[in-house]
């Protein structure tokens, strides 16, 4: 029976069912067939010789650093050939998963002595030994009694046939690279490329600790970080990418800089450094302002909360397991994870009508989340953190404008940092939510509606939404191309009811207000670790930590430098001073190294014509300059 398939110009064709994309390639050109790597038929990548039974649209893809798809298939294929490389390096390794990821692919398995990075080396050797081999890809599919043969006594691929049962499989697939059963085999639903030989650039960077199933009381794995590319060109691109971001990583930037820093007894919660408070404040502070003009109020709310609010918002079915509890008495108080209940509560205290909404309430709130030990990284993701949080109470006339004016305000602030390539996603219903489909339909309607009048276009998340509404994500994207989702807004047409908020209506009758939640840095801690790496710790002036720092050129200088430094702190400047018996040349450097904006050097020149010695970082000298004239400049 002929199948049609329908090429990426449009064509439509009919094919025997059965034939292959390979067959296919051939059939177009030799050259094609050599490049062909997969194929994709629907949304389905399937092998070059997997037979077509379906009709729909179809392309042949080729090795490249550009087609996600391509990466795809490369970098799976490439967590096949680690593993087995691994296996023959230590016997008795037990596989577990071994996916391709965003940047590359990784493979969790359990070893008989522990892998260190000395064995990179080893194991990149070895890959290279199987990849000249050109060993061809075989798909192998058995029925479950076959797969159960031949996965007995391997705990680790025993339990994924399991698991791949309860979601009603009847047919496994095993890869062999070389002739079945005379090859190495795994477990895999594929696709990989046509033979080992296609995979031309590839590099094993990392190991990290996993648990089996993510469980923490299970098995405890070693993940196996790699990266797979088309050619050594994307390969060599993505490692010098990897080594300026690791010259950006904000861990060491901030022990440099003095930011802050974590300890081991308090883990996820940040101690922020007399600097890094600095830097905090100036962002709460930018905020503030902004918000002001646009007509939040500032509320504050309690940090420990009981329990049973967060039963009656819904959050304890969401949440539970991530909050922190303590007990007051008998009483069960949890610590609040985040703020919206709180700002219902404020919300409920005295009548509210109609003319008073929109009414919106801003608070930079601290929460705690007790996230996996595993998951923790930096700043960027913590157990406690504080959020630029507000909730907007509206009328469902009012979702439309105020949604507008909010994708406004996160356009504004991240030009100021200059974010100025932003994607917005919009995120529907999870399968686990609170409140009904007609309210669901209503609110994301009503978000859909607001994205047409702030002009926004997005790309949809499906089933990505909060349990109790649809949101926009807002996704910056730094200098190094990384994204970073910061800003989100979401309808809430259910907890305000579940808590119990109304006002009256323009009809004297009671009615339950819209909530929208939203934030637009996210966590003010994540926000610092982001900037941070966007600026390798250069921050703008406005945002320095320490703007100037005053070096006189010797102990009798004292004096005037304190003088000079007094003035500029007056002046609304952040300075200090570098009384170090050091030469003035030593302080320049040190003022570089800690990135210090500007440098005024004061010795006797500068006390005789009343004036300091500017320079600016990376630019040098600027000559001498009265203080007002400094003043004026920055």
């Amino acid at each position: 029976m002929p199948i049609t398939l329908t090429l990426p110009d449009n064509t439509a064709k009919s094919f025997e069912s059965g034939i292959t994309g390979l067959e296919i390639a051939k059939s177009i050109s030799e050259g094609l067939a050599r490049k062909a790597i997969a194929v994709k038929l629907g949304e389905k990548i399937l092998d070059l010789n997997r037979p077509l039974t379906d009709s729909g649209n179809f392309r042949i893809i080729t090795a490249s650093n550009e087609d996600l798809d391509s990466l795809f298939v490369l970098r799976h294929s490439c967590a096949h050939v680690l593993a087995e490389a691994i296996c023959a390096l230590f016997p008795g390794t037990r596989l577990a998963y071994g996916p391709p990821v965003e940047d590359g692919f990784y493979y969790d398995l359990a070893t008989p002595e522990p892998l260190t990075h000395a064995d990179f080396e080893r194991i990149e050797k070895k890959m290279s030994e199987i990849v000249k081999e050109d060993r061809p890809f075989t798909r192998i599919e058995v029925p479950l009694e076959e797969a159960l043969k031949r996965t007995e006594g391997d705990k680790y691929k025993r339990d994924n046939v399991d698991r791949a049962v309860a979601r009603g499989d009847k047919i496994f697939s095993f890869y062999v690279t070389g002739v079945p059963n005379n090859g190495w085999e795994d477990l895999c639903a594929g696709p990989h490329v046509p033979s080992t030989g296609k995979l031309k650039a590839f590099k094993v960077l990392s190991l990290a600790g996993a648990y089996w199933h993510g469980d923490q009381k299970s098995d405890q794995l070693t993940r196996v970080y790699g990266t797979c590319y088309a050619d050594k060109a994307g390969l060599d691109a993505y490692l010098n990418f990897l080594e300026e971001a690791k010259k950006r990583d904000h861990r060491r930037i901030g022990q440099e800089m003095d930011l802050y820093h974590i300890e081991d007894h308090s883990p996820g919660m940040v101690f922020w450094h007399p600097h890094g408070a600095v830097l905090v404040n100036v962002l709460k502070d930018f905020v503030r302002k902004e918000i002001t003009k646009r007509g939040y109020k500032e509320v504050i709310t309690p940090e420990i909360v009981d329990k049973s609010l967060w039963v009656k918002s819904g959050h304890v079915g969401k949440y539970d397991a991530n909050m922190f509890k303590t007990l007051a008495g008998e009483k069960e108080m949890a610590i609040k994870p985040m703020n919206c209940p709180c700002h219902i509560e404020i919300f409920n205290q005295g009548l509210k009508s109609w003319r008073d909404l929109p009414l919106r309430f801003a608070e930079f709130g601290k929460c705690h989340r007790n996230e996996p030990a595993g998951t923790m990284h930096g700043l960027m993701r913590v157990r406690g953190f504080v959020q630029d949080d507000a909730h907007i109470f509206c009328t469902e006339e009012q979702i439309a404008s105020e949604v507008s004016s909010f994708c406004d305000l996160v356009k504004d602030f991240y030009k100021v940092f200059g974010f100025e390539n932003i994607t917005v996603k919009f995120s529907t219903r999870p399968e686990i939510r609170v409140g009904s489909d007609e309210l669901w339909d209503k609110a994301e309607n009503a978000l859909e509606e607001a994205t047409k009048l702030a002009g926004l276009s997005y790309t949809l998340n499906p089933g990505e939404g909060a349990f109790y509404g649809p949101k926009l994500e807002f996704v910056l994207k730094d200098s190094l191309g990384r994204d970073w989702q910061c800003g989100t807004i979401q309808v809430d047409f259910n907890m305000p009811a579940r808590l119990g908020a109304e006002y009256v209506g323009k009809d004297n009758q009671k009615h339950t207000p819209v909530m929208l939640h939203r934030a637009a840095l996210g966590s003010i801690e994540r926000f610092v670790g982001i900037l941070t790496e966007e600026y390798a710790g250069d921050f703008p002036f406005w945002l320095a930590p320490v703007q100037v720092r005053v070096l006189p050129v010797s102990e009798k200088f004292g004096e005037y430098a304190e003088k000079i430094c007094k003035e500029l702190s007056e002046a609304g400047i952040r300075a200090e001073i570098d009384n170090s018996n050091e030469k003035v040349g030593y302080k320049i450097r040190l003022g570089e190294l800690a990135k210090i904006p500007y440098l005024l050097i004061v010795g006797e020149k500068e006390v005789e014509a009343n004036a300091v010695s500017v320079r600016k970082r990376k630019e040098g000298d600027l000559g001498k300059k009265s203080l007002k004239e400094f003043l004026d400049m920055v």
